[in-house]
């Protein structure tokens, strides 16, 4: 099992981001984290992967585990051999390198398992197989999203980081990308996936989160959140009036029980 317990970080020694969050990601299972933009989704998944440092973060309080084994003072190398991989949000593929090449710089923690896992992706994602030779910057969003999480899925990980993997996709190729999360997981990976589209998250999720201003604020199995009348309201622009735009719902008047 991967888990935070009591974490806090600190960016530039003054930003507190993290307020003592705690969550856990059991094997094989699928758990969103959801919140607004600047709620600290991010900076959790840079903390499980030991990438605060690029970012002038610091982890001040807490423990990040692996199987009781704490992990939050290892590089962010070791944290990937040990079994976990993260697709950044953005994609962050190196546009003027091939498909095959960029899902091969994936494998330097797992060489010895490269062809296989090589093979496992372009099982997952055909359109990489049609084009490995094909320069990474020309390829469409939604292909260079596959290459991002092919990527991560070279160092056969355990636990699988995603963040914001349907940001700005049409709703076709979100439909596609949450298949394709489905499918790791019937794989055996577990998924941490941070997303804007609730909805999409918690439909595949087995538990989810909400944080807010740092904070875990509610954690239901996913399906309970999708009935939360709270949670409906607030993040998935839904009451019993109507949808409702996301300005809308963020200024409603009535106050968040889980926050009285």
């Amino acid at each position: 099992m991967l888990a935070l317990k009591n974490v806090e970080v600190v960016y530039s020694d003054v930003i507190l981001v993290l307020r003592g969050i705690s969550l856990e990601v059991p094997d094989g299972k699928i758990v969103a984290l959801l919140g607004a933009n600047g709620a600290g989704k991010s900076t959790t998944l840079r903390a499980i992967s030991g990438l605060l440092d690029v970012h002038r973060g610091d982890l001040t309080k807490g423990q990040i585990t692996l199987d009781e084994h704490r992990i939050d003072h290892l590089p962010p190398a070791k944290v990937v051999k040990l079994g976990i991989g993260q697709a950044l949000e953005g994609r962050r593929i190196l546009a003027e390198l091939t498909v095959e090449e960029n899902l091969r710089l994936g494998a330097h923690t797992a060489r010895k398992t490269l062809d296989v896992n090589l093979a496992r992706v372009y099982e997952l994602f055909p359109q990489l197989k049609e084009r490995p030779r094909f320069t990474a910057g020309y390829l469409s969003g939604g292909q260079q999203q596959m290459l991002a999480i092919g990527r991560a899925l070279m160092s056969s990980p355990r636990f699988l980081l995603l963040d914001e993997p349907s940001l700005g996709l049409a709703p076709l190729l979100v439909q596609q990308i949450r298949d394709i999360i489905v499918e790791i997981n019937r794989q055996g990976t577990g998924v941490l996936l941070v997303e804007q589209n609730a909805t999409m998250a918690l439909s595949i999720a087995h538990h989810g989160y909400i944080m807010e201003t740092g904070k875990i604020v509610m954690d239901k199995p996913a399906r309970e959140l999708l009935d939360d009348e709270d949670v409906r309201e607030f993040y998935l622009g839904l009451s019993s009036e109507g949808s409702k735009s996301f300005a809308e719902v963020k200024h409603y008047r009535r106050k968040k029980r889980w926050l009285s």
